[in-house]
């Protein structure tokens, strides 16, 4: 894949697929959104939006339309087949060959799970609402047992994200040790580091082989960042699937 890509650095079955877009790619969405936004709540025209996503199943060749959600910071997990009306979710697995998952971010954090066979898939979208109701316990949890390990995709860094008291409570209360993951700003304002949540609470549910991390949406202007651009920002997709035989 060239520049207009991000491909997730971990080791995955051969049978299975991961990529991010970033706003590079080959879409026609205009400014401020140019060029490649797949939101259709972002305020981008939809035929537009809808356009770009079919470029970018044929673009990185994907075995089906990913199964798009409507995201709400909750914790509900969606398993099924794409078309229809997107389930109101923020996780989603699936199990065999030709399935494929996408979640839809501009700042949050997205995660990516495969089994040690790669016969289970699953992806979360993780801000910290829902990163701290339970949403990749939840994910992990519908993959099934056996060994799972994640990718953390690209999220707001550290430096760039100021919190409130409230957010840090929400972790802190909760788990003490998540007091190393937030560094004092100014009075009552954090700075949070949502990568160490999450690798925190990956480990609380077995999930220790974590790869990724290391980005910033806010200061990357391959990517959308609803903090730095507001209203004007699209939204990337990070994706996982598994290819069918003929696809191999």
């Amino acid at each position: 894949m060239g520049g207009e890509w991000i491909v997730p650095d971990w080791t995955v079955p051969a049978h299975v697929g991961t990529a991010v877009s970033t706003r590079l790619g080959p879409g026609i969405s205009e400014a401020p959104f140019d060029r490649l936004n797949l939101g259709l709540r972002s305020g981008d025209e939809q035929a537009t939006v809808l356009a770009n996503r079919a470029a970018l199943v044929e673009t990185l060749e994907l075995p089906a339309a990913p199964l798009w959600l409507r995201q709400v910071h909750g914790t509900t997990v969606a398993e099924g087949e794409p078309g229809g009306v997107e389930p109101e979710a923020d996780g989603a697995v699936a199990h065999g060959p030709g399935k494929v998952l996408a979640i839809l971010t501009a700042d949050c954090l997205p995660v990516l799970f495969v089994s040690a066979d790669g016969q289970s898939i699953g992806a979360a979208h993780a801000g910290w609402r829902g990163l701290a109701a339970g949403v990749l316990e939840r994910t992990v949890e519908r993959m099934g047992e056996g060994e799972i390990q994640a990718w953390l995709g690209p999220a707001i860094g550290q430096p760039s994200f100021e919190v409130g008291e409230e957010v840090r409570a929400a972790f802190v209360d909760a788990d003490a040790r998540a007091a190393s993951a937030f560094v004092g700003n100014r009075p009552g304002h954090w700075l949070c580091d949502i990568y160490a949540l999450a690798r925190l609470r990956l480990a609380a549910v077995g999930v220790t082989q974590v790869s990724g991390g290391g980005f910033d949406t806010r200061t990357d202007e391959r990517l959308y960042s609803y903090r730095r651009d507001g209203a004007k920002s699209g939204r990337f997709a990070s994706l996982i699937w598994t290819k069918p035989p003929s696809f191999l």
